[in-house]
């Protein structure tokens, strides 16, 4: 598995596999990406990690409103071609001078 951090009010655009763009009818499924209940808050921007499956090489993010993006001159989309494990994980996580929030803290307990 490897992991990114995305941050809030972020989407995730087109993905790519070491064959190229991820095409549904190909691998006759959608990219296996999951959203973790695992949050980090930093100067008050919250960075949501999630997880995908070995495959995918690269992500595409873009705001949720494109329009409220064009009004305000962000950025339009982002290529994410480093996607981390998940010790890089831990130590973003131990390095971090944030805020760490769970949403679910049973499923971790459990």
């Amino acid at each position: 598995m490897k992991y990114f951090f995305l941050s809030e009010g972020w989407t995730i655009g087109r993905v790519w596999a070491s064959e190229g763009l991820w095409q549904v009818t190909a691998w006759r499924r959608q990219p296996d990406i999951q959203k973790m209940s695992l949050c980090l808050i930093e100067k008050e921007e919250s960075l949501w990690l999630y997880r995908v499956e070995d495959a995918i090489i690269t992500i595409e993010v873009k705001p949720i409103d494109s329009l409220q993006a064009a009004n305000t001159q962000t950025i339009g989309q982002v290529i994410l071609k480093r996607l981390i494990t998940a010790e890089q994980v831990l130590e973003r996580l131990g390095n971090a001078q944030a805020q760490c929030i769970m949403q679910n803290l049973q499923v971790v307990v459990q």
